[in-house]
């Protein structure tokens, strides 16, 4: 099975368009595009019934008492813990792919709905669920795919793994409001493949590309 994009280059820096947060001089960081990448994928298994896919970023820090402050970094020895960025079932087997903005073209706050998704997929929350939970301007369910928003003062570079999934059964065993957890959980024993493309994106000036 291969995975390829339009929009991503593998091990390569995501272009803004697909990203949350782009920079801005003034304030750090400003809203961006948000619109999910094009993905394509071919030479799936025969016996494929379905697809998934999630996107997640391993790199987020695992304490944030030095994140987006000023005159602070996060280091680059902080341990580290996943940040899901999108949890996307049900993908027929007959479709070769995903249209860039198909499933995103912009930032809605509160979150976009779900888990209805486009052509009888469903979608999962990402973790800008936590991470806007105490904001009373964005805080929701974020279903779907919400983009790149790293630190703006991190001192690492962050990678995010879109990973596809081909499964033996038609449907993920997953009910109502799900996570990216409970859908790994779910499909263990049923991945007849698995392939990712990775893109890499940072805000921080001062690391390099």
């Amino acid at each position: 099975m291969k995975l390829s994009s339009n929009s991503i280059v593998d091990a390569q820096p995501i272009p803004g368009d697909h990203a949350f947060c782009v920079p801005d001089p003034e304030n750090h960081v400003t809203l961006a595009a948000n619109r999910n990448p094009h993905l394509a994928w071919s030479d799936l298994p025969a016996s494929t019934q379905s697809l998934v896919l999630i996107c997640h970023d391993p790199d987020v820090p695992s304490r944030g008492d030095d994140v987006n402050q000023e005159g602070r970094e996060v280091p680059a020895d902080l341990p580290r813990v996943n940040f899901t960025h999108w949890v996307l079932v049900d993908l027929k087997p007959d479709r070769d792919g995903i249209s860039e903005g198909e499933f995103s073209s912009e930032v809605t706050a509160h979150g976009k709905t779900g888990p209805k998704g486009p052509d009888g997929t469903r979608q999962g929350i990402n973790n800008y669920t936590d991470w806007f939970s105490g904001d009373a301007d964005m805080a929701g369910d974020y279903y779907g795919y919400d983009g790149p928003c790293p630190p703006w003062n991190d001192s690492i570079i962050h990678h995010y793994h879109f990973t596809l999934y081909a499964l033996d059964i038609p449907r993920c065993p997953v009910e109502g409001r799900f996570s990216r957890e409970e859908v790994l959980a779910a499909i263990k024993g049923h991945v007849l493949v698995q392939t990712s493309i990775t893109g890499t994106y940072s805000l921080n000036s001062n690391v390099p590309a």
